[in-house]
């Protein structure tokens, strides 16, 4: 038998990152009775085999509602189909009543979940040796792994208590063109970062669309957590504040929709010029690279998302109306158990905080110890309680603090989870 060397192979295939969420993987299943407060998916609870077809049910009497034939219908849903997809009209009509976010339906391409949307548009901006991403740091693995995958080099932007610094943000822009690179993107997740479970305040945002601009960077704004504040003050998107044209934005239908359908988006309005002066989108300029990765996103899959936009009116927001509320109380169980586990004087006694999300998913926990993967073991197996370390989510740092995410789980487990996080906490410190 053929034998390879490993050291032969690319870099993805042995990245430390990816190694590390398989661990985490391979941890949860040796012991199925832990309680994960790892898993960042969404709750089980909210999803019926029969949604897909009810919904699929809805978005063909659309379809044929607009006039299309029986025919036309079966092509859409089972032929090959237009590179950048179906959607982009109800798409559209939804960054519009969620967001105030107006765009052309021709800027929005339909992708196989956000993460193909992630490589695509890397790909498509970063074009040379000496582009490079700047990103939020501590960053969701999937963009800085999507970035090993096409050899574009990650440059950290260290995010502070409210989110990315403008200042910071110019500071390392800067000292990547004097190294003679060009910052060519900057990723961000201004809503309820993963892992941090940061947001930016609007200024930031405002200011940072401004450092943009200056800094001729375009701005990757990753938003699948803005739904799910505590509370319903709005969030803008730096898309919808956006009057310079620098920001990308990649959506998912994951956390609003279900994961299963693997259906995300990208919305690219920028206007691209050819050497003869012919004008076209950047989404319409990324359909060529789409068109080698999957062809086209699935038409069945696109047509059960469609199917939710279609009932809701195009708004995900009055359709998730039941999750906004589950995820909010999650979120105050979960920050209530450890003001419970960990009152003041045990905090100081221990050396524990942690931060206080206005929303989403997750909440990091500082600790006086490393929490590494051998600790997670050790948490696993003695404490039956899943973590993550925020090491995954660092080039080098987050080694002592840990993710917990509250989506998955029912509230009781949620408490339990945080008890017998306690326990390992104290036996630790």
């Amino acid at each position: 038998m053929v034998e390879l060397s490993r050291a032969d192979l690319h870099v993805s295939v042995w990245d430390p990152v990816a190694t590390s969420m398989n661990f985490l993987n391979e941890v949860a299943g040796r012991y199925p009775d832990a309680i994960s407060l790892a898993a960042g998916r969404p709750y089980d609870g909210f999803y019926s085999v029969d949604d897909v077809e009810r919904y699929l049910r809805i978005y063909l009497d659309h379809l044929r509602a607009e006039g299309r034939t029986e025919e036309q219908v079966r092509g859409m849903l089972l032929q090959y189909g237009r590179t950048n997809g179906q959607l982009g009209a109800l798409i559209a009509r939804m960054l519009d009543v969620d967001h105030g976010v107006q765009v052309p339906a021709e800027s929005v391409m339909v992708t196989a979940g956000c993460q193909e949307a992630m490589v695509i548009a890397l790909r498509a901006l970063c074009a040379g040796p000496d582009d490079v991403l700047l990103a939020v740091e501590p960053c969701y693995v999937g963009m800085t792994g999507a970035a090993r995958i096409l050899g574009v080099e990650v440059v950290p932007v260290p995010e502070g208590a409210d989110g990315l610094d403008p200042a910071t943000v110019t500071a390392v822009a800067r000292r990547v063109r004097a190294a003679g690179k060009r910052p060519r993107a900057l990723y961000v997740v201004p809503n309820f970062a993963n892992p941090s479970g940061v947001s930016m305040p609007v200024p930031t945002r405002r200011r940072l669309l401004e450092v943009a601009a200056e800094q001729d960077l375009l701005v990757f704004e990753d938003d699948p957590y803005g739904l799910f504040g505590l509370d319903d003050e709005p969030h803008p998107t730096l898309k919808s504040l956006d009057v310079n044209g620098s920001v990308v934005y990649l959506g998912s239908f994951a956390k609003s929709c279900f994961p299963g359908a693997r259906v995300g988006f990208l919305v690219a309005d920028q206007v691209v010029v050819d050497d003869a002066g012919r004008r076209t989108l950047l989404a319409e300029e990324m359909s060529a690279i789409k068109s080698m990765l999957t062809v086209n996103t699935s038409p069945i899959a696109q047509a059960v998302i469609g199917g939710v936009l279609v009932e809701s009116g195009c708004s995900l927001r009055a359709a998730n109306r039941d999750k906004i509320e589950f995820y909010r109380h999650n979120l105050r169980t979960l920050l209530t158990a450890l003001e419970e586990h960990f009152p003041p004087a045990e905090r100081e006694r221990h050396g524990v905080r942690w931060n206080v999300p206005s929303g989403g998913f997750f909440v990091v926990v500082e600790v006086p110890f490393p929490a590494d993967e051998k600790l997670l073991q050790v948490s696993a197996e003695r404490h039956g309680v899943l973590w993550t370390p925020m090491s995954f989510f660092y080039q080098d740092g987050g080694h002592h603090a840990l993710r917990l995410s509250c989506s998955y789980l029912e509230p009781d487990r949620i408490r339990e989870g945080v008890r017998r996080l306690s326990r390992l906490i104290t036996e630790t410190a």
